[in-house]
């Protein structure tokens, strides 16, 4: 792909995307912060919106017009997430609120009824708080113990330290894919094959991956995956959980109510078939048509073409940090093509905090994440207490980038001698708490 085809794409692209096209504080908006959360195109806007104009009703409880509509675009869209990720069977794809409730729900329903004390959870130390505290709470509830994979040299996932670490006690490897601090792309297709070796379950915490590359759940082989609708494009209070089929249909049902049952008597209950079992009480209807119309935008533009694209920008924005006077970046180094981490940049500078750096780069209306990105033991284990990031999605283009980066050097310069003057240099009146 040619500079020239580049940005011919995002400007065709970035048309899609009103939020884009606005000024922060008198300057155009720069949006750097998509790890967080993406942007909404109006194909998502319009779904939603149609939903609720045209076909609001609930979805399996009624026969009349307007209840088959809502209920064919709801499930529809849970074709188009199972072909997305190239599930097996629509059956293995589950709608939650986000990817946290889907790890909260394999958690609960298969941790509770497969631990006991002793047997063993392997993690990473780079691991998202969602793909954390549910498993410190099934260990706390079950007597498991929890195990933690290191990092390398390079700042990426320690596969040697892994192979150390797992045993035929392992019975749950929980990995992120693609870190949203570092950056790294983990290998979760040789780790998926080593757990599976040892009798271990795998889950996958692919919210950074779904919305940036091609994902196939056959090839990686895992047992669950997860992801936020509101990473690929799609609204909020939206997300899915992947499952082998046999697997789902061997867990007892997460939350209780309507909608996931078969028969119901005052003493007793049976429950229905998969996927709904799952998916107690009236859904997020609206959300879910909404991400099959994201799904349907992405898959339009191409996965391959979306990580083509990417790769090209994270090397020059990778190239064009690393010019800036003092910033320590982390995570792996990109090649020359960008390819070996994801399209985002966590940093720090000397003698300014990221908070302070995030709220001058906002009133030159470049938008990044300041804080711990919700990996608060990650940063103990790199000696950082927050870290400054710029994200990128396939809307954002190189004068974007140039935009930051020139800001950036700017509010470096002004802060460090604003801090010196004053004797601040660790001082901060921003709370060191943002995630995502």
């Amino acid at each position: 792909m040619t500079l020239a085809q580049e940005r011919t794409l995002a400007a065709k692209v970035r048309a899609d995307f009103p939020i884009l096209h606005q000024q922060i504080h008198g300057k155009p908006l720069v949006y750097l912060d998509n790890a967080a959360t993406s942007q909404k195109p109006l194909v998502v806007l319009d779904a939603l919106q149609n939903y609720y104009q045209q076909d609001n009703a609930n979805v399996h409880r009624g026969v009349h017009t307007l209840s088959s509509r809502a209920t064919d675009a709801y499930e529809g869209a849970r074709d188009k997430v199972a072909a997305f990720v190239n599930a097996a069977s629509r059956q293995e794809i589950v709608y939650t609120r986000n990817a946290s409730e889907a790890i909260n729900l394999v958690a609960y329903s298969w941790g509770t009824s497969n631990l006991q004390a002793g047997d063993e959870i392997i993690l990473s130390v780079m691991e998202h708080h969602s793909n954390l505290i549910p498993w410190q709470l099934l260990a706390q509830r079950t007597g498991a113990v929890l195990k933690f994979v290191e990092l390398t040299e390079t700042e990426e996932f320690d596969l040697e330290h892994f192979k150390s670490l797992i045993s035929d006690r392992t019975k749950l490897v929980a990995i992120v894919h693609v870190s949203n601090t570092l950056g790294c792309i983990n290998p979760v297709q040789e780790i998926t094959a080593i757990a599976h070796q040892h009798g271990a379950k795998v889950l996958i915490d692919a919210c950074q991956s779904v919305p940036h590359m091609a994902v196939d759940v056959q090839a990686i082989d895992c047992d669950w995956l997860v992801a936020s609708g509101h990473k690929m494009c799609a609204p909020t209070g939206i997300g899915f959980l992947y499952g082998k089929l046999d697997l789902l249909r061997s867990m007892p049902p997460f939350l209780g109510g309507g909608e996931m049952i078969a028969d119901v008597f005052l003493d007793h209950s049976t429950y229905a078939d998969l996927p709904h079992k799952f998916e107690a009480g009236t859904p997020a209807i609206a959300e879910a048509i909404a991400l099959g119309a994201a799904v349907d935008y992405l898959s339009a533009i191409g996965m391959e073409t979306i990580h083509t694209y990417e790769a090209e920008l994270t090397a020059y924005l990778w190239q064009q940090l690393q010019q800036v006077p003092q910033i320590r970046l982390y995570g792996p180094k990109p090649d020359a093509n960008g390819e070996g981490r994801a399209a985002l940049a966590a940093f720090t500078t000397a003698a300014v905090h990221p908070h302070d750096l995030s709220t001058i780069l906002d009133q030159a209306g470049v938008a990044i994440r300041a804080g711990h990105h919700c990996t608060q033991p990650l940063h103990r284990f790199l000696g950082a207490q927050s870290t400054a990031r710029a994200s990128l999605h396939f809307y954002n283009t190189r004068e974007e980038i140039d935009t930051f980066v020139a800001a950036l050097k700017e509010a470096i310069d002004f802060l460090g001698i604003f801090l010196d003057k004053r004797n601040w240099a660790t001082h901060s009146s921003m709370p060191n708490n943002p995630c995502a």
